[in-house]
């Protein structure tokens, strides 16, 4: 028997030790909240996209009472920015949440799907993805989805 031991790296920091440029893109993920359609969980995803060419796509959650036909923030926002955008990275993504009593402390981590979404994305274009995880006492720096999604699948699997 081999032990293989995996290194994940993500770093925490406030609001203030963040680049103007990531400030501006977790407020965009924070104002996107505001667009959620969450009903049911009452818990509400913003997500902001920064592409490679300076624009900004956002996106948010929506959900359905028939609960697997709803969307997640992440994947409304890369969704449409691979739509709107075909022939540009993602570079960072910034991602917040909030209930009804307001922003969540603690940042939240991508779902399973996003994250596979994000593998996909980062491989289509060749470049990881920088991820922001909002929480109002600290946010996540994350340098790519390998340290979100480690031992992932992806389209190479396929090819061999």
């Amino acid at each position: 028997m081999k032990e293989i031991k995996l290194d994940i790296r993500i770093r925490a920091l406030s609001y203030n030790e963040l680049s103007e440029e990531d400030r501006r893109l977790t407020d965009l993920a924070k104002e996107a909240t505001r667009r959620s359609y969450s009903p049911y969980s009452g818990f509400s995803v913003g997500a902001a996209a920064l592409l490679a060419n300076g624009a900004t796509v956002t996106g948010s959650n929506q959900e359905n009472a028939a609960y697997p036909s709803g969307i997640c923030a992440e994947r409304t926002t890369l969704f449409y920015a691979n739509s709107q955008y075909p022939d540009q990275a993602v570079k960072t993504l910034a991602i917040a949440a909030r209930t009804v009593s307001g922003f969540i402390d603690t940042p939240i981590p991508p779902c399973g799907a996003c994250r596979q979404v994000l593998l996909e994305t980062e491989q289509r274009y060749h470049q990881p993805i920088r991820i922001l995880l909002y929480g109002e006492k600290e946010i996540y720096q994350i340098d790519g989805v390998k340290d979100l999604l480690p031992l992932s699948f992806g389209g190479d699997f396929l090819s061999k």
